[in-house]
């Protein structure tokens, strides 16, 4: 049986992580023009809503002159009256240094505040926060409080994460079941990663019990929105009758669409069909391509490389390594 390998990516970086998380909320359908100065008067008269209303404008420039220092200072008159939108606005302002200062320790005050409000993603910045020691002493106990209060309310980036805490066993003591758990829950609501995640769970029967339709289900899903791994391993299945009937045909289709995202095992994988024409026509020039294409990044592709150069003429080796040259400079792009 196959055995499927994880590819993680986690996203407990740093604060630049939190990329424009500002919320959507308060997103006026077209007319900011005739509604900022009656925001304007409200939030100037201390309408928190009015406030934080006004502070998105700026942040966005909708309707107005982009001016993120005047949404900081809108963002902090709400945040002073307790309005938790405003205050993670805030946080992220300090965190990222945009309109202000950067100030980890502003950030980590200002996301706990709406966190303690019950606002997801400021529970989960503060999480972020906590892991990195950023703003207050590294804490990886209250950092898994914090994912974990925001992955119950559905936080999809805080789910996947406390997935990869569980799935690693660094922080907290490993534990399959549980990192399938989270994957689960994150991978439902599209998370491309953690679908992968969740397949490969399947696929080697942990945490969870084998299956390798299961696995490609997610292999699938995962692939659809362009995940390189998972669109190499739904190749994988294809090639080796796991989970799905053989076809050499999709095989060789999945196993192109992650060679041209760079993907070495895809490309040497993809020579290989070339070579012996499986699921696509047989054509040395083209196996050679690939396979240079994947030498250096994946074992056994310059030895295929070289096999299949015996059975050319040095016009068609010529031919195959420019191919392979024009390719790696279109950045994948142009390879048929």
């Amino acid at each position: 049986m196959k055995k499927w390998f994880f590819y993680l990516t986690v996203i407990l970086v740093t604060s630049s992580g939190l990329a424009q998380a500002h919320s959507d909320e308060v997103k006026a359908e077209g007319k900011y023009v005739q509604v900022k100065e009656a925001l304007r008067l409200a939030a100037e008269q201390g309408d928190a809503t009015a406030q934080y209303s006004l502070g998105e404008m700026f942040l966005q420039g909708d309707g107005v002159t982009q001016d993120t220092q005047e949404a900081v200072k809108w963002f902090r008159l709400a945040a002073k009256q307790g309005h938790a939108n405003a205050q993670f606005n805030l946080g992220l302002s300090f965190g990222n240094g945009q309109g202000v200062t950067q100030d980890y320790q502003e950030a980590v005050k200002w996301f706990r505040s709406a966190a303690e409000q019950g606002h997801a993603k400021a529970q989960f910045s503060l999480g972020i926060s906590y892991a990195n020691g950023q703003g207050t002493m590294q804490n990886f106990e209250e950092a898994i409080k914090w994912f974990r209060l925001a992955a119950e309310q559905d936080d999809v980036i805080a789910q996947y994460n406390l997935g990869v805490i569980y799935l690693e066993g660094k922080i907290v003591a490993q534990n399959y079941p549980e990192a399938v758990k989270w994957f689960h829950l994150a991978a439902k609501q599209g998370h491309a990663q953690a679908q992968f995640n969740l397949g490969v769970s399947y696929g080697n029967g942990q945490g969870v019990t084998q299956n390798d339709q299961e696995a490609v289900k997610w292999f699938r899903l995962a692939a659809e929105q362009g995940h390189t791994k998972a669109q190499y391993y739904l190749g994988l299945s294809y090639a080796n009758k796991q989970g799905v009937t053989q076809d050499d045909q999709e095989a060789v289709k999945w196993f192109r669409l992650a060679a041209k995202r760079g993907d070495a095992a895809a490309q040497n994988n993809l020579g290989l069909r070339y070579g012996l024409g499986q699921g696509v026509a047989q054509d040395y020039v083209r196996a050679h391509m690939w396979f240079s294409l994947a030498t250096n990044r994946q074992k056994d592709a310059q030895e295929n490389r070289d096999k299949v150069a015996q059975r050319m003429t040095p016009a068609q080796i010529a031919e195959a390594q420019k191919l392979a040259l024009d390719c790696k400079k279109s950045n994948y792009t142009n390879c048929d």
